[in-house]
């Protein structure tokens, strides 16, 4: 049975993929999150209360895992690299994270230019392509929650045309590499609807 951790759970983006997965797949979910004990119990889960600064808790969280999927804020170079020491303590190798579009200045009129915002988002993208990892990095666009589940992806380095995503769409997406984990291994994704 495939073992998926998911850290940012109790986040938009982590309840959304949560029931894609309860629901279309058979995996065994581990729900990290500093609130997941708030969560309601389900077959299938494991619930990990936590911080991701808790070393002694994210590697309860990730170890035995086939895939981990990220979604979070904060000090996201700091967290990327508590992440990626727990997953190499425990030998688990597959990895989603999500950023953020406009890392690289690659939206339409900046000519490479980074907003501010986004540097925090550039460094733990740049913390985990430097990791030893089989990553996937995904960079949506704005999220909505709308049904379409339709998007485009646009390699590391390619001008991104859109600028809306659906949580549901990426939730399709993260659930397709879970169950190919070889699909878009280290790749970096800009994902947008239109």
């Amino acid at each position: 049975m495939t073992k998926v951790t998911i850290i940012g759970a109790t986040g938009s983006l982590g309840r959304v993929l949560t029931k894609v997965l309860l629901k279309e797949t058979e995996v065994e979910l581990t729900l990290f999150s500093r609130s997941a004990d708030r969560l309601p119990d389900q077959e299938r889960i494991q619930k990990i209360a936590g911080s991701v600064y808790d070393q002694a808790a994210l590697t309860a969280a990730v170890k035995g895992s086939d895939v981990v999927f990220v979604a979070l804020s904060g000090d996201l170079p700091k967290m990327a690299e508590a992440i990626c020491l727990a997953m190499s303590t425990t030998g688990v190798k597959r990895l989603i994270f999500t950023s953020s579009y406009g890392i690289y200045g690659e939206l339409p009129g900046l000519n490479g230019k980074v907003q501010p915002v986004l540097e925090p988002y550039r460094e733990a993208t740049d913390v985990i392509e430097a990791s030893n990892l089989d990553y996937t990095i995904l960079r949506p666009g704005w999220f909505d929650n709308s049904p379409d589940i339709s998007y485009y992806l646009f390699d590391k380095g390619e001008v991104i045309r859109g600028n809306q995503i659906s949580r549901l769409a990426i939730a399709q997406l993260v659930k397709q590499i879970v169950l190919t984990p070889s699909q878009y291994r280290q790749a970096n994704l800009g994902i947008v609807r239109d």
